[in-house]
């Protein structure tokens, strides 16, 4: 028989979060599912990614007002915020029906050089904030001839 010691210091913690992370990873999917509508209000998702010679960022921003969307650029920081507010009320066949929802979002990005605010193309369209950011020329790709 193999004896171990037992330290009562350690017990269970490294077993407990293991088993507490993998049931986390397992209902992450669901979590996001049940907390849809206040998760998206308050951390939009967004899409970064290259396009000719203009980085381009996409955010999902569905319900909101253009006048409430800010877009801030100072040096390499750009950063979207926004307010999302709506007061539904209904009655219907005898019944009274207010449903409200509110939040404020942040979102900061650091881009790989600095921009001025005449360098982005904001456009709002169904929902989809597009940012198209111009590169500045040193950051273009040239074109090298070969001799």
């Amino acid at each position: 028989m193999h004896l171990t010691t037992c330290n009562p210091r350690f017990g269970l913690k490294p077993y407990r979060r293991t088993t507490n992370n993998l049931f986390d990873d397992f209902f992450a999917p669901f979590n996001s599912v049940v907390n849809d509508g206040a998760e998206a209000a308050l951390h939009p998702a967004v899409d970064i990614y290259e396009q000719d010679e203009k980085l381009v960022i996409e955010a999902e921003l569905p319900g909101l007002e253009k006048e409430n969307i800010k877009v801030d650029v100072k040096g390499r920081l750009l950063t979207l915020s926004g307010e999302n507010s709506s007061d539904t009320e209904s009655t219907e066949s005898g019944q009274y029906r207010r449903e409200r929802r509110f939040g404020k979002f942040e979102r900061s990005f650091k881009l790989p050089f600095e921009v001025t605010e005449d360098q982005i193309d904001a456009v709002y369209k169904n929902g989809v904030l597009t940012l198209k950011v111009e590169k500045p020329e040193e950051q273009k790709p040239k074109q090298i001839t070969i001799n």
